[in-house]
């Protein structure tokens, strides 16, 4: 009898899993993506949406044309219930068996980090494509009534290269504008540093994004924990206050509930703890990607900060996981292995017109390479991958770098 492969979510992790477990097999199983959205989201571009250069149809795509053109099943329904043991996944739209699960669900904002983190307090994130609707809602607001701005990374983030490019774009957002000479800024960040980034920084960073700062007029209070939002305050955990007119956070993440409920397989958090064949410590035939799957973070800071799970090592993960299933179905051993902290960093920081290309050897330290290039080269880098990336997505092809 044929396998049966079920992958739980259609962006970056469960889109590359299926695909490449298909490809690999040459067709020789069953796979079926369900998820709760029936679009593809490229989230990198979610800084740009609220200052309406991009529009939701501009960054996403639907998901049941790219899988029915790969042999792909599709269903577009929120997972319920999974039961390791039956093998079997509810949902919305009936129950699914499974010979091999993927877990790619990504992640929910962790919103009661801080009390008041909501749209009538004028305090908005950007991590969803509804959140950043709304604080695009907002920013038009703002534009007709200005006044001081706070853009900020809580306790426990981990993304808080969205919240650096966010602030850059919001500071020439102002300028294009004519309203940066009145509009005081301030970034606040869970992190040691400027520049940790939730990945121990990088050699030179914290100099470079002091430059940044500095040559934009933005404030910065690092090592921080947010304590309460009311409406156009901010209260610091060291007794501070900051009023604003306009607010961005970036609140930490969580895994799905389906996922935490199931008892043995996800942490206190909701991620999976797996081996670094993403296989889940507890279910071998059950694999985790992306920020679905647990990351132990090396390092111990006044503040807590997470790590960011991105889009590159989420589809590394993925590609990972997806050789070692078509091992099993085949009745061979898993024989892929790929430390989370072993992935390369690759990510490009955009700044409006502006930006910063970060690499490194390994996401996490030690590592024996790392560099940051500024420049308006990053800018034109992140446009152009923005286009890359989409059209690679869409049509499946997810073989190519």
């Amino acid at each position: 009898m044929r396998k049966k492969v079920l992958v739980l979510g259609g962006n970056f992790g469960g889109l590359t899993a299926a695909l490449r477990v298909k490809h690999e097999l040459q067709g020789d199983v069953d796979v079926t993506v369900v998820s709760a959205s029936d679009r593809f989201l490229f989230n990198p571009s979610l800084i740009w949406l609220p200052f309406g250069k991009r529009r939701p149809a501009d960054i996403t795509f639907p998901l049941a044309p790219t899988f029915e053109s790969h042999a792909v099943d599709f269903v577009h329904a929120a997972a319920t219930r999974i039961d390791p043991v039956a093998q079997q996944v509810e949902t919305t739209r009936g129950s699914y068996g499974y010979d091999y699960l993927v877990i790619a669900t990504g992640y929910r904002n962790q919103v009661d980090v801080i009390p008041g983190l909501e749209v009538a307090n004028a305090a908005y994130m950007i991590t969803t494509l509804e959140d950043a609707i709304h604080a695009g809602e907002g920013w038009q607001r703002f534009l007709q009534d200005p006044g001081p701005v706070v853009v900020g990374a809580t306790q426990g983030a981990g993304c808080f290269g969205a919240a650096y490019e966010f602030l850059f774009n919001l500071s020439y957002r102002l300028r294009k504008a004519g309203l940066r000479k009145q509009v005081t800024l301030t970034y606040v960040t869970a992190e040691p540093f400027l520049g940790h980034f939730g990945i121990g920084g990088l050699p030179g960073g914290e100099k470079l994004l002091g430059m940044f700062l500095r040559k934009e007029g933005i404030q910065a209070v690092t090592s921080t924990a947010m304590t309460e939002i009311s409406p156009g305050k901010l209260l610091l955990a060291d007794g501070r206050s900051l009023g604003f007119a306009y607010a961005m956070i970036v609140p930490p993440f969580l895994g799905q509930q389906v996922v935490q409920s199931v008892e043995g397989l996800a942490d206190d958090k909701g991620y999976v703890p797996v081996h670094d064949t993403y296989q889940s410590l507890a279910y071998p035939n059950i694999y985790a990607v992306g920020i679905a799957a647990a990351v132990t973070v090396p390092w111990t800071t006044a503040v807590p900060v997470g790590i960011p799970k991105t889009g590159f090592p989420t589809e590394a993960q993925a590609h990972v996981a997806a050789e070692n299933i078509a091992a099993q179905v085949r009745g061979e051993q898993p024989t892929a292995h790929k430390e989370f902290g072993d992935i390369p960093a690759v990510c490009v920081m955009d700044a409006g017109n502006n930006g910063v290309m970060i690499l490194a050897d390994k996401m996490l330290p030690p590592r024996k390479a790392a560099v940051m290039i500024p420049g308006p080269q990053a800018h034109a880098a992140k446009l152009l991958f923005e286009k890359y990336f989409l059209w690679k997505a869409r049509n499946g092809y997810v073989r190519l770098p």
